[in-house]
């Protein structure tokens, strides 16, 4: 599937905006972002959590840099023929790069299906 970035943008906007609000109320200086591919150019990861978790830290000081949640839009166009898969899947790597923001880890996503 093919996609350019501007459109693809405009996706992951409309799937954070489905998102319950009591899962996008809690985060605190947090970014997304889409990048292309991750650093060692793989098609292999659609998302990623950059930050420490809420269940790791104590509080943001003053000048804290915000966690980010990446969204990598040529893996994601990869895996999905359509659209509509397209929206799933980045929905999906949103619920579970958020999930890791309040501490979730990889083995209970698998356990919830979020994985």
């Amino acid at each position: 599937m093919e996609l350019d970035a501007e459109a693809f943008e405009a996706i992951v906007v409309d799937e954070l905006d489905l998102l319950p609000d009591d899962m996008i109320d809690g985060l605190e200086n947090v970014v997304f972002v889409v990048e292309d591919r991750p650093e060692d150019g793989s098609l292999d990861l659609l998302g990623l959590y950059d930050g420490t978790s809420l269940t790791e830290r104590d509080r943001y000081g003053f000048g804290e840099m915000p966690d980010r949640i990446i969204l990598y839009r040529e893996p994601l166009l990869a895996v999905c023929e359509n659209e509509d898969e397209l929206r799933d899947e980045i929905h999906v790597t949103l619920v579970h790069e958020i999930a890791h923001f309040y501490g979730i880890d990889d083995d209970r996503l698998h356990e919830l299906g979020w994985a």
